[in-house]
């Protein structure tokens, strides 16, 4: 049976926790062992007492939960001083991005454990089923932060999106109509915005117009047309995705410098290094920049803003995967063609061809 552990994110204002108490329950059901870094549940609503009143131990940090456990459980990416305490063999299941962060792939490659990326398990008809809820959750939120920074104190335009009778509401423009572009769209239509979105699947592009019942306008993404289109944004919701790669630069610096003086500019897909040339990560503590005189918003966790929905929208999805993790541990992914979709790092070397071809080459260790 597995030793499962489970750190504190200490990501800047990460608040969500990789296992729920439902979770922790199911785990030990299984028989597995669970340690719990103190106080790693609190930001979602959960206490230590409630954690070993379901049966885990509390550990008093992240260095003993590592020491620990067979399998960690996390939500984000380990950060620097996270990657000196995984050792070979070890097993880890977060978000990692690691298209974006080749340092960090090729440091989790010389720890020697097997690296599995939430963001990179995948069905057989394309669905990423562990991406999914987290990708609700921010394409629901890149509206409504787009819909607050547009107010003039917090440095917009100053547009309320659906405007008011005799006043007309505000544009979005959304690249990119998987899960996040169509939940941005969502909320947007629910404030009374006009909604473009854009995309390079005529049959997504069908499917959108059918379930907006025409109320949102379906664009081919070409860039004529953005172009054409970028300067009576208010919103712009960058929502571009290939799995496991970096996300390509649809939006160049000339376009944002055509849009309004005070729109804004929010960038989902900045976890995987960003679909608009002028953005990069910030942080829930230092979340905008202006740039072009367009402000521009690019925290990389959207999610961990609304921990008490995101950590049980997530954990919902992956203690499937997770428990067989525990249960098999390597062999679980050799099993599942899904979960081998996850493999970033394994034996030493990057496994995942996106994350290969980001990095540049593979690294193998001694």
């Amino acid at each position: 049976m597995a030793k499962v552990g489970v750190p504190k994110e200490i990501l800047d204002n990460e608040y969500r926790v990789a296992l729920t108490l439902a979770g922790t329950t199911a785990m030990i059901q299984e028989g597995h062992s669970v340690y719990i870094e103190k106080n790693a549940g609190v930001g979602s609503g959960i206490t230590d007492k409630e954690y070993t009143s379901a049966g885990a131990k509390i550990l008093p940090d992240a260095a003993a939960v590592f020491q620990e456990a067979d399998l960690i459980l996390k939500v984000k990416e380990p950060q620097s001083k996270e990657v000196p305490m995984l050792r070979k063999g070890q097993i880890l299941f977060t978000y990692l991005h690691l298209a974006a962060h080749p340092k960090l792939a090729q440091d989790l490659a010389k720890s020697g454990a097997t690296c599995v990326a939430y963001e990179t398990v995948q069905l057989a008809n394309g669905a990423l089923p562990l991406l999914t809820p987290m990708s609700e959750i921010a394409g629901r939120l890149a509206t409504q932060i787009g819909a607050t920074y547009l107010e003039r104190p917090m440095g917009g335009r100053g547009v309320l999106l659906g405007g008011v009778p005799g006043v007309e509401p505000g544009e979005v423009v959304i690249i990119g109509g998987g899960v996040v572009g169509t939940n941005a769209a969502k909320v947007a239509l629910g404030l009374g915005a006009r909604v473009t979105i854009f995309d390079l699947s005529l049959d997504r592009l069908r499917y959108l117009d059918d379930v907006f019942g025409g109320q949102v306008r379906t664009i081919f993404s070409v860039g004529h047309y953005l172009s054409e289109l970028l300067p009576s944004a208010d919103l712009l919701v960058g929502a571009v995705l290939i799995p496991g790669k970096q996300a390509p630069r649809i939006v160049t610096r000339e376009m944002v410098k055509d849009m309004k003086q005070g729109a804004v500019v929010v960038d989902v897909s900045v976890d995987q290094g960003g679909c608009i040339e002028t953005i990069h990560s910030t942080t829930h503590s230092s979340p905008t920049y202006v740039e072009e005189g367009v402000l521009h918003y690019g925290v990389a966790n959207i999610p961990g803003a609304v921990p008490w929905t995101s950590t049980r929208a997530l954990t919902n999805a992956t203690m499937h995967y997770a428990l067989k993790l525990a249960k098999l541990g390597y062999k679980a992914c050799l099993e599942d063609p899904a979960l081998m979709k996850g493999v970033n790092i394994h034996g030493g070397e990057i496994v995942h061809p996106g994350v290969l071809e980001a990095v540049g080459a593979a690294v193998v260790t001694a």
